[in-house]
């Protein structure tokens, strides 16, 4: 059964507290207790992670190697000037998904650059609690690939 890694970076443990207008109501329990439904429904399993603090997402993104099948990544505003995140992606041998809550194109100019992006195998971005849903499934059919 393919396993694997959720990522959730900074500030993302205070969904349904912060920018109700931007990412909604649902808290950060509520998207995993989802993503847990639908990776059951899917059949594969997943194990979510949450951190305020960057060498704790390098250190999972690291452990992650020996441990998943791939990872979804919502690296919060590292995305933006974390090299060291960038680089912590490019050392693993595990395809990454970078996914995005908000549209970041249609937010503050600073968001519109993603360091990690050219590391990752794809971008999902704008789609909600559904795009980490869409990263599952691509990482999933990715694996069948090889």
């Amino acid at each position: 059964m393919r396993h694997f890694l959720i990522i959730n970076g900074p500030n993302l443990n205070r969904l349904g507290l912060r920018e109700p207008d931007v990412y909604g109501s649902k808290t950060l329990t509520d998207l995993e207790r989802e993503l847990m439904l639908f990776a059951e429904n899917q059949a594969f399993q997943i194990t979510c992670f949450q951190s305020n603090h960057e060498g704790d997402l390098i250190d999972a993104i690291h452990e992650a190697d020996d441990q998943y099948d791939g990872i979804v990544l919502n690296p919060g505003a590292f995305t933006h000037y974390s090299y060291a995140i960038r680089d912590a992606i490019a050392s693993v041998s595990l395809p990454v998904i970078e996914v995005h809550i908000s549209n970041v194109h249609s937010r503050e100019p600073f968001r519109h650059q993603s360091v990690t992006a050219p590391v990752t195998a794809g971008q999902i971005i704008g789609l909600g609690f559904e795009g980490y849903q869409y990263a599952l499934l691509a990482l999933h059919k990715k694996m069948g690939e090889k």
